[in-house]
């Protein structure tokens, strides 16, 4: 029988540590000596220089995984800045250059570990930064909760919060009073006066642990282009006939006035602990379902639920480069913008490098939308299918063997790996994979170069300031 492994702590106890460096995805680092050397402690959102104070979320025999409770003293580089502070927003007092910095060398870090990637000369262009660095996002989802956090006190309190969740819990939210810096100034700087509007109605807050209440979720999308907002507000249905939903309608106009060209109320009854604030049967309460938004001379409508790029401007130099990189290729044939979506990277290759463009996903709503989209920009040299990845070339026989190119931007958990296999069957002799999230592009790196992919060129993309995240775009060729 194994020997028990001792554990240096248990879950839930309370550490006091100095974070002395940073890992891939926001972990900072802090070391505490024991009989046997340093003890490793990984604590999320924090940065080299804190004394924090962070709890055991699980322990093994050679490092802890923590949460942060509170920062006790800051890193020396911290500036104050006019925003407020948010839990989604770790480096937000930490200037952009050395945020920067941090990213590029956890993240090459990365592709050394998993994508077994030993020399990155000659492969590595750079990590190119966000035109925008303050206000960049263009949509934000702020949650109700019965049990707010204050601060002041760095207690929990019984009530009626709007804001964000409370870093390490799924229960307890942070009233967002004023601009966090993040989204938009004019909309996160009244959000308090809708709070109490929806306080005063008498319907309470989602109460997480007991699974009940009424007010869920606050969501707007913005149009950069057309300066307009897109609300939706979600709730359960309980007692729903006695609300004055055109009394929530009049004080959105009021607060934004003609900035607002549609609101949505969502009915979500899903008393699960995970729900998702796109989630929901929805109805259109005033003006329209959609609005514009524009990349590169290119018009786009977006409904509250379709993805898109969260920092467009940014966005913009990371498909200029997926352009460039698409248009120049001996290759001939059609370039398949998979996963597609509503056909943003679709059209874009197809006005910027004037070859025929074939875009795949296997949402028909989103193809819909991709078609729609590509009428209004008078767009022909494009056409999208709603299909399976594994089922295109069956399905679709005439493509087999004229696919020149294959421009990748999967969701952050990556691609799987029995849909990796089928993308390489297609026989492209060159795939441009977008990943906002390194780590699984790394990982799916070694599958590729089992199957004779090269990596040719690999940059970085700021798209998420002031968070850990950062995009990556890497360039392959088979062999």
């Amino acid at each position: 029988m194994a020997a028990k492994v001792k554990r240096e702590f248990k879950r839930g106890e309370v550490l006091t540590v100095r974070i002395v460096d940073v890992a891939f995805g926001g972990k900072g680092v802090a070391k505490i000596p024991t009989e046997k050397g340093d003890f490793t402690v990984f604590v999320m959102n924090t940065l080299p220089g804190q004394l924090v104070q962070a709890r055991v979320d699980s322990c093994k025999s050679r490092y802890a995984e923590c949460k942060l409770d509170k920062v006790l003293e800051p890193a020396p580089e911290e500036v104050v800045n006019d925003f407020q502070a948010i839990p989604g927003a770790p480096y937000a007092r930490l200037p952009i250059e050395i945020q920067l910095k941090y990213k590029e060398r956890t993240a090459l870090d990365v592709y050394r570990k998993i994508g077994l990637i030993e020399n990155l000369d000659g492969v590595y262009s750079g990590l190119m930064a966000s035109p925008e660095v303050w206000h960049y996002r263009n949509k934000m989802e702020y949650s109700f909760s019965a049990i707010g956090f204050d601060h002041a006190k760095q207690e929990e309190f019984d009530g009626f919060a709007l804001g964000f969740k409370h870093r390490g819990t799924w229960w307890v939210v942070e009233n967002l009073d004023a601009d966090s810096g993040l989204f938009d100034a004019e909309v996160e700087g009244k959000l308090k006066l809708l709070r109490e509007w929806c306080e005063k109605t008498g319907f309470p807050a989602w109460h997480p642990p007991k699974r009940e209440g009424f007010f869920r979720f606050f969501v707007v999308r913005k149009s950069f282009a057309a300066n307009k907002l897109l609300i939706n507000l979600v709730t359960t249905s309980d007692n729903l006939s006695s609300f004055d939903r055109q009394g929530f309608v009049d004080k959105c106009l009021e607060l934004w006035g003609d900035r607002v060209q549609g609101i949505l109320h969502t009915i979500n009854d899903d008393r699960g602990e995970r729900v998702e604030a796109r989630e929901g049967n929805s109805k259109v309460v005033y003006g329209e379902l959609k609005i514009k938004e524009r990349i590169n001379d290119l018009d786009f409508s977006i409904s509250m639920s379709s993805f898109f790029q969260t920092n467009p401007k940014s966005a913009e130099k990371l498909y200029d480069l997926a352009v460039s990189w698409a248009g120049d290729t001996a290759h001939e044939g059609y370039l398949m913008d998979l996963f597609c979506g509503t056909g943003t990277i679709g059209q874009l290759l197809a006005r910027g490098t004037g070859r025929n463009i074939i875009g795949v996903d296997i949402v028909e709503s989103a193809i819909e939308d991709a078609k729609q989209n590509a009428r209004e920009n008078g767009v022909e040299n494009v056409s999208f299918h709603a299909a399976d990845v594994g089922k295109f070339l069956v399905e679709f026989p005439e493509y087999a063997g004229k696919i020149a190119t294959i421009v990748l931007d999967p969701p952050r958990g990556g691609i799987a790996p029995k849909s990796l296999k089928k993308i390489i069957a297609l026989g492209a002799p060159r795939i441009i994979y977008v990943s906002c999230n390194p780590a699984t592009q790394a990982r799916d790196i070694l599958t590729l170069r089992e199957d004779g992919y090269e990596l040719l060129n690999l940059k970085l993309v700021d798209q998420f300031p002031h968070t850990s995240h950062v995009e990556a775009v890497a360039l392959f060729e088979k062999k």
